[in-house]
């Protein structure tokens, strides 16, 4: 039975099982599953790609630089360990420095150090990266009311959202 699943239109379907390329071999396969998964995958990106897009266009930012933003807006004292930021945007500490000098060179965020440890440093949103940071929020928040909320719906993305931090838990230590 062909699924809806099935790749982008006007693409060509899988061989038949029969068709001499050795299907046999990936009978442990399940192809339901990993066509769901790749819809998961195209659907992310499309969508962060268009979000992208917007960001760099209006703010010429990139989508890490402007989701750093964000969680600093929302952090208590507009700051964060940078480790932490570094965790949870997925990025190596190598290459979220890089993003850190990029915001601090910009006047967005600064370094300071925890007076407690010396060891910590902190990220911290400077005035004009709040504005910065509430106007990119402002525009985010356009952007999946078109984008999310008006094919899904509130329950439907409220639903993914949830489906999502579960993948998180259990996958990865952060959601622990």
């Amino acid at each position: 039975m062909e699924h809806e699943t099935r790749g982008r239109q006007g693409e060509e379907p899988p061989p038949p099982a029969d068709s001499g390329d050795d299907r046999s071999a990936e009978q442990d396969i399940d192809r339901e599953l990993l066509d769901w998964w790749m819809l998961v995958m195209q659907g992310f990106h499309a969508t962060h790609d268009s979000l992208a897009s917007e960001l760099t266009d209006r703010f010429n930012l990139g989508p890490g630089a402007a989701e750093v933003l964000v969680r600093l807006l929302n952090a208590p004292k507009y700051r964060m360990p940078m480790t932490r930021l570094a965790h949870e945007t997925r990025k190596s500490s190598g290459g979220f420095t890089k993003v850190g000098d990029r915001l601090c060179n910009a006047g967005l965020t600064r370094r300071t150090t925890c007076q407690d440890d010396r060891r910590l440093i902190y990220l911290e949103l400077t005035d004009q990266g709040k504005d910065m940071a509430r106007a990119i929020s402002r525009l985010v928040t356009q952007i999946m009311r078109a984008r999310v909320l008006t094919p899904l719906g509130r329950d439907g993305f409220a639903d993914l959202a949830d489906a999502m931090r579960e993948l998180r838990d259990a996958n990865d230590d952060l959601g622990k």
